[in-house]
């Protein structure tokens, strides 16, 4: 898949909020996604005090619900650990597993933040900025905002907000269990992330794609370490 290049990564971590600052303005969220089958899914694992990153990619298709591709790489952080700034870490591995994919997916899941981001600029808006793909931030934690808890019955929501503004919403994704956090990354506006999201989810927490993607990219950890590769 054709991956653009918009900058370096070779960033401090006080420009790379300077970018997210200058890039912010390029995030759409407010157009609704329409037809739609192929959900791709991102996720990295990493061993703490380890410099390598794994990260996978899971392309699904909703009709068959199927994997139809993935593509998995090892590499090494080029930047810290820092929140807020998690894109900079991140994002180029999973960049280089899209590089392997043969498919253009119709829409993005991500673990973690799109809009709900300080500066409105989360993972899943630069991979959105990078790959041109609507994307959605599905997070497991929040990083901003405030928010009531939703109801226990699967499909409930509650308003994630920064002050006034709506930047995501919590989403009970199954009964009774934690909800996750939606948000719009780009070239989608929050409803139909949010209606992505649960028609994605098959019993589990984690929407489909991206609960394959996650147990994908552990097994490579684990394979990995396992190997003793440098």
């Amino acid at each position: 898949m054709e991956v653009r290049d918009l900058h370096s990564w070779h960033l401090t971590p006080s420009q790379a909020v300077e970018l997210q600052r200058s890039l912010a303005p390029n995030v759409d969220v407010r157009r609704p996604l329409r037809a739609w089958d192929l959900v791709a899914a991102a996720d990295v694992s990493c061993q703490k005090f380890d410099p390598r990153l794994y990260a996978s990619v899971v392309v699904w298709s909703a009709a068959t619900q199927r994997v139809v591709e993935s593509a998995d790489v090892v590499t090494r952080a080029r930047f810290p650990y820092v929140p807020g700034l998690l894109s900079f870490r991140e994002a180029p591995g999973i960049l280089e597993a899209f590089r392997q994919i043969r498919a253009r997916p119709d829409v993005l899941l991500v673990d973690g933040h799109g809009f709900a981001h300080p500066r409105r600029f989360g993972l899943a808006c630069h991979l959105g900025l990078w790959l041109d793909l609507p994307t959605i931030g599905c997070a497991k934690t929040r990083l901003c905002g405030t928010h009531r808890m939703p109801r226990t019955s699967r499909g409930s929501l509650a308003p994630l907000r920064v002050g006034d503004d709506p930047v995501g919403y919590v989403v009970r994704t199954r009964q009774g269990v934690r909800p996750v956090f939606v948000s719009s990354g780009h070239r989608i506006d929050l409803a139909s992330a949010v209606r992505v999201v649960l028609a994605c989810c098959q019993g589990y927490r984690l929407p489909e794609p991206s609960r394959l993607a996650h147990q994908r990219v552990n097994e490579l950890r684990r394979k990995s370490l396992g190997r003793g590769e440098d």
